[in-house]
């Protein structure tokens, strides 16, 4: 079994957001890491809805602060994206068994995460785009890195 890219989210808050980054890790087989706290609970009906029948507890991992998912990421490669970020997803070299770490939709990761990450990316928009919605996000990031790893 070939090596797949973990998505990460860092504490994320909208919980049909973080249903349709399920659904879509699920169905381009990566894994999901969720660092807590999350802004809603699992049994949030929004969530549910969105999620249906997508929610395998074997492919998703709950990390009960960043510090334990950055100890658990020792000595691996963690990506960020981020819109703060100079450097195009296009422009970078995905490898297997990267993790790719998206912030709360509302803030982001803090600073202090954001700096002690070498690889910080960004999805190039348009001057006047704020943001992609994350889960669109999620999906764009994830199918260039299967791509590159010809793993699609």
């Amino acid at each position: 079994m070939s090596h797949r890219p973990n998505i990460a989210l860092y504490e994320p808050d909208i919980p049909q957001n973080t249903a349709a980054i399920i659904r879509t890790c699920a169905c381009l087989g990566a894994k999901l890491e969720i660092i807590e706290p999350c802004g809603f609970h699992m049994n949030d009906k929004r969530f549910k809805r969105v999620v249906m029948d997508y929610m395998d507890l074997d492919k998703i991992k709950i990390h009960q602060s960043a510090d334990k998912f950055f100890k658990a990421k020792k000595n691996r490669r963690v990506i960020l994206m981020t819109t703060k970020a100079s450097i195009s997803y296009l422009k970078f070299k995905f490898e297997r068994n990267d993790t790719i770490l998206f912030g709360r939709e509302s803030a982001g990761v803090p600073e202090s995460i954001h700096q002690s990450i070498v690889d910080r990316l960004k999805i190039p928009m348009n001057e006047n785009a704020r943001s992609l919605n994350i889960a669109s996000s999620v999906a764009i990031v994830l199918a260039e890195s299967l791509r590159q790893n010809k793993l699609l």
